[in-house]
C-alpha cells in the first residue's frame, strides 16, 4: 500500500547532508513495511539488523568507534554486502543507547552510507536526541492513504482541489460513504489491508481486538510505567469519556474516589509515547495558546479511530443513526488529525456553556478555531461568538455537507480533515 511517508524518504536519499534517519512511531503502522519496501525499489540491497536484544549489535557498537570498521563488521554479521550509496541498512526496535550512539557517528561525518533505524517508544528520543541524527514521525494510514488503497486515487486528488480551490466536490456521497468505511476500519494497514481483500466485519473486529490487546500489552509490559494498572484504566475509560455530552476526562468514571494527582505521570506516559492524545481546556485566546490552557481540565483522545469504534462497542447502524456518537467519532477523527500534524490541541469552553472544539495555532502564530457542525448542531453559535469576542478572523466548520464559505469560515465536509494534516490552516 501507498503510503505519504515514502516522499520524504526519497528527499532524504538524495539530501546532501543526510544524516542516518530514527523513524519513529506506534507499533503496527507500517513502519519496517515501508522502509524494507523503500529499500527494495531505491537501493541495489536491503541489509536489515532486528536491534531488540541484540547483545552482539550493542558490542559492536561499544567497541568500535570508526565508521569504516563498523562497516565491515556489520556485513560480516549479515552476510551482505555493504555498498557506499547503494545499500540501504535498517535497524529496527532499537532501544539501546549505545546503538543510537554508535548511528551518530555516521551523522558526525560526510557518510555515503544509508541508515534508516525504526523504534516505537517515543520515550526513547529523548536519550536518542543528537545533531548526529534526523528524526521522522510515521502514524496510521490517514483517509487520502485509505483512499489510494482502495484505487480511488482521483477521488482523493478532487477532495484536494475542493479544498484549496474553496469549491464543490462533484462526488461528495461516494466520498461521505467511503469516510464512514475509514471510521470503521482505521488506518492500521492489517485492518485496511483485511477490508480491501473483502474480510467481513467479524474477522475485521478480530483483527482490531488483537491491535488493542497488543496496545494494553505494550502498556503493562513496559519497564518505565510504574503504575501499570492506571494505564490500563485510562485507556479503558477513553471511549466512555468520548462518548459523554461533557467530554471533559473525569477521573470518576474509573472508579470511586479517584484523583488527579495519582494518574499525572501514567497519563504523560500515554502521551508521550503516542497511546492517546490531549486536549486542553482555555477560555481565553491570546499568543502563545498554551498560557491560556488551564492543566487540569482537559480531553483524551484514540490515535486511530477504527480502535475507537471497536472500543464504543457499536455497529455501523448505530452510527449511521446515532448523532452524538457520529461527534463523538468525528472529533476524535479531527484530534488525531491535528496532533499527527504536531499542533498542540485546545478547546474553548465560556461559562460551561459555549464551547469550540479545536482552536489551534499555526507557525504564523494565527490563532484558528475549528467547530463540528452536524444536524442537530446546525445552529450552534458558539464559534460566532468566540470569532466576534476574541477578533478571529479565520475558522472552520466541520460539516456533513459539502465545501462552501461564509464571510470568514469555511464550510469543510468531514472527509476533507485530511486536508488539514500538511501544516497549511
Amino acid at each position: 500500500m501507498e503510503r505519504k511517508i515514502v516522499s520524504f524518504f526519497q528527499k532524504w536519499k538524495t539530501d546532501i547532508i543526510r544524516k542516518p534517519l530514527m523513524l519513529y512511531g506506534p507499533k503496527q503502522i507500517g513502519k519496517t513495511f515501508t522502509v524494507l519496501e523503500f529499500g527494495k525499489v531505491e537501493y541495489k540491497n536491503v541489509v536489515y539488523f532486528n536491534a531488540s536484544n541484540n547483545k552482539g549489535l550493542v558490542e559492536l557498537f561499544k567497541k568500535e568507534k570508526a565508521t569504516d570498521k563498523i562497516i565491515i563488521n556489520l556485513s560480516m554479521i549479515s552476510g551482505e554486502t555493504i555498498l557506499e550509496e547503494d545499500t540501504l541498512i535498517v535497524f529496527d526496535n532499537v532501544d539501546d543507547i549505545e546503538i543510537v550512539r554508535g548511528l551518530k557517528l555516521f551523522g558526525s561525518e560526510v557518510s555515503k552510507y544509508h541508515i534508516i533505524a525504526i523504534t516505537s517508544r517515543r520515550e526513547n528520543l529523548n536519550s536518542f536526541k543528537g545533531e548526529g541524527l534526523q528524526f521522522k514521525g510515521m502514524y496510521e494510514m490517514d483517509f487520502e492513504e485509505f483512499l489510494w488503497s482502495r484505487d480511488e486515487k482521483q477521488l482523493a486528488n478532487l477532495i484536494r482541489e475542493s479544498y484549496e480551490k474553496k469549491k464543490t466536490c462533484p462526488f461528495h456521497k461516494v466520498a461521505l460513504d467511503l469516510f464512514y468505511e475509514y471510521l470503521f476500519t482505521g488506518g492500521f494497514p492489517e485492518v485496511v489491508n483485511a477490508f480491501n481483500n473483502g474480510l467481513g466485519d467479524n474477522e475485521i473486529e478480530a483483527i482490531k481486538n488483537k491491535i488493542i490487546d497488543s496496545y494494553k500489552k505494550e502498556v503493562a509490559l513496559n519497564p518505565v510505567l510504574i503504575d501499570i494498572p492506571r494505564g490500563l484504566e485510562v485507556v479503558n475509560s477513553i471511549p466512555e469519556q468520548l462518548r459523554k455530552e461533557n467530554k471533559k476526562f473525569q477521573y470518576g468514571l474509573m472508579g470511586y474516589g479517584k484523583r488527579a494527582k495519582e494518574y499525572e505521570s501514567t497519563i504523560k506516559y500515554l502521551i508521550d509515547n503516542q497511546i492517546v492524545y490531549r486536549s486542553y481546556k482555555i477560555t481565553n485566546i491570546k499568543s502563545p495558546l498554551s498560557s491560556c490552557r488551564e492543566t487540569d481540565s482537559f480531553k483524551l483522545y484514540l490515535p486511530d479511530d477504527g480502535l475507537l469504534f471497536s472500543m464504543l462497542h457499536i455497529n455501523r447502524k448505530e452510527f449511521l443513526s446515532n448523532e452524538n456518537i457520529k461527534e463523538t467519532m468525528y472529533e476524535n477523527h479531527i484530534a488525531k488529525t491535528l496532533a499527527e500534524a504536531n499542533y498542540s490541541l485546545y478547546y474553548y469552553q465560556s461559562g460551561g456553556k459555549a464551547e469550540v472544539n479545536f482552536v489551534v495555532q499555526n507557525r504564523m502564530g494565527e490563532v484558528i478555531p475549528i467547530e463540528i457542525t452536524i444536524k442537530s448542531m446546525s445552529k450552534a453559535k458558539s464559534l460566532s461568538v468566540l470569532m466576534k469576542r476574541f477578533t478571529v478572523n479565520n475558522a472552520y466548520r466541520i460539516t456533513e455537507n459539502n465545501f462552501s464559505t461564509k464571510k470568514e469560515v469555511r464550510y469543510l465536509p468531514i472527509y476533507a480533515v485530511f486536508c488539514l494534516n500538511d501544516n497549511v490552516i
